[in-house]
């Protein structure tokens, strides 16, 4: 343990959840904080189960008021010339950076996710600003599309107020990245962030306040799904929700934005293979497999969950990962030294832990890990299952924690009838040194989204998103603005073409 980085970093910390000692975390609307019509709620540290503070509990009304200011806030900032949107939004990206440490001691002590992960969220989350800024000018390009009459162009507008419903892991870095964009194409939003991890959604308004973003442009309703989440899915002035969390809340949100035909941009769940050929650089895969489970605590979508190991190499492969993954570091999240931290939540880590004995119960052996670390937290020793297959219930459902199952397979056509056989389609990773064969089940992977000799590297511009209970839609690129913003066609007349008479006789 690196003790004087831990305690200068815990002293710091103590620091900055001085002032949410005191005051709570409020809802910000229209530049303004408020109460929660439901009370409050207490949100606590899965480092030692110690109370942070407590945050207010949005009922209908509050999501109403929120939604009211969006909407008020809208036209000015629809209307806002592009330049001064793009400099706003990039002085918010330099505020970002300016409290960086902040937002990653506060990540971390909220959600369990560890500082060498953390460190680089608030980077990130700069990054998104940053980069949407850049894209503001060209949001509203359209395209010239002659016809023999018509000289026809598109162009795109704001859809209008969207609500924004984010998850507790990593939560910064997913805010902006649902967040910027959204505001980049002229919308303004309601934000409802996890109630396990409602630190730095509060500090996102803030910065973006500060920064010079106006009044009511970003509103933040902190609380529970049944009451503002649902609230906020069913508001008629609400035109869209972006939403990032568990596929069955993902299908409630569709439901529940039925009725005022609410459009849904939902990245979910994932169960995703890692598929290791016996050809493959397995030194850089074994790399790559075991950052893709065991970082950020296992608690994302794009975790490549099940191994599928070819049966030539299993043996060998499997006897070097067991070795790495006894090695994993798990400690506290604030120590730079520290590889896996403690899961979110209570309920999560009892989730977590029983899968423990239903993989038992199914036939599968616990090769490493199967535990949990210590009395005090919730922390989870990084486990790996084997001799699994895929019908057993850890190789199905998503686990969501640092929790690997490895599946063997013989030939590549087994490889891809295992890896498809599950409700997702988030993403898939491939790993062979043989080009055609890269092609081939690139081609064949139900996936949104596939790196071949490589760990999962986000590009922005490329399109973000999964297929079947994985979601619907794209972030990043252009995709970002085709959910945020309407498409509008204007036709030209070019001459004085014939035009059916009706009724003249």
């Amino acid at each position: 343990m690196s003790e004087p980085d831990l305690a200068r970093n815990l002293e710091t910390l103590d620091g900055y959840l001085a002032r949410f000692r005191d005051t709570g975390i409020r809802n910000r609307i229209a530049g303004a904080d408020r109460d929660g019509g439901g009370g409050v709620f207490q949100t606590t540290s899965p480092v030692d189960e110690s109370l942070i503070c407590d945050v207010a509990r949005s009922d209908a009304g509050d999501v109403d008021a929120a939604a009211r200011a969006a909407a008020d806030a809208f036209p000015a900032w629809r209307d806002m010339p592009a330049t001064e949107r793009r400099r706003i939004l990039i002085d918010v990206a330099e505020a970002i950076e300016a409290r960086a440490e902040e937002i990653a001691l506060c990540e971390c002590w909220d959600t369990g996710q560890t500082l060498r992960f953390m460190s680089k969220a608030a980077l990130r989350g700069a990054e998104n600003f940053r980069y949407f800024a850049g894209q503001v000018t060209s949001a509203r390009d359209g395209q010239n599309l002659p016809s023999p009459t018509l000289v026809n162009i598109t162009t795109r507008t704001p859809i209008g107020p969207v609500g924004v419903i984010t998850p507790w892991n990593t939560p910064f870095m997913l805010s902006t990245w649902k967040i910027a964009p959204a505001l980049a194409a002229g919308c303004t939003v309601v934000h409802k962030p996890a109630e396990a991890s409602p630190l730095t959604a509060r500090l996102l308004v803030e910065i973006a306040e500060e920064a010079g973003l106006p009044p009511g442009v970003l509103n933040v309703v902190n609380g529970y799904g049944e009451d503002a989440g649902r609230a906020l899915t069913e508001h008629a002035l609400i035109k869209a929700i972006a939403f990032v969390g568990e596929s069955r809340t993902g299908s409630l949100i569709t439901k529940q934005g039925a009725d005022t035909l609410k459009r849904v941009h939902l990245e979910l769940g994932g169960k995703n293979p890692v598929i290791v050929f016996d050809d493959a650089d397995l030194e850089r895969a074994l790399d790559a497999v075991i950052f893709m489970i065991y970082s950020i605590n296992g608690e994302r979508c794009t975790s490549s969950s099940r191994l599928l190991v070819q049966d030539t190499i299993k043996e060998e492969f499997e006897a070097r990962l067991v070795a790495r993954v006894n090695n994993i570091k798990v400690g506290h999240p604030l120590d730079p030294a520290t590889e896996v931290g403690p899961l979110v939540t209570r309920e999560h880590f009892d989730k977590v832990t029983g899968y423990f004995d239903i993989a038992r119960a199914d036939g599968a052996t616990i090769a490493a890990g199967g535990g949990r670390m210590g009395e005090e937290g919730f922390y989870v020793k990084p486990t790996l299952f084997t001799d699994a297959t895929n019908d057993m219930r850890c190789a199905r459902e998503e686990i969501f924690g640092p929790v690997l199952t490895s599946i063997p397979f013989g030939t590549e056509e087994e490889a891809l009838r295992i890896a498809n056989d599950t409700a997702y389609g988030l993403t898939g990773y491939v790993w062979t040194n043989d080009l055609t064969r890269a092609l081939r089940v690139t081609d064949r992977l139900e996936a949104g989204m596939i790196w071949v000799n490589s760990e999962n590297v986000r590009h922005l511009p490329t399109p973000f998103g999964g297929v079947k209970a994985s979601g619907m839609g794209r972030d990043g690129g252009d995709w970002s603005f085709e959910f945020y913003m309407e498409q509008k066609h204007i036709g030209f007349a070019t001459g004085a073409h014939k035009i059916m008479r009706l009724g003249a006789g």
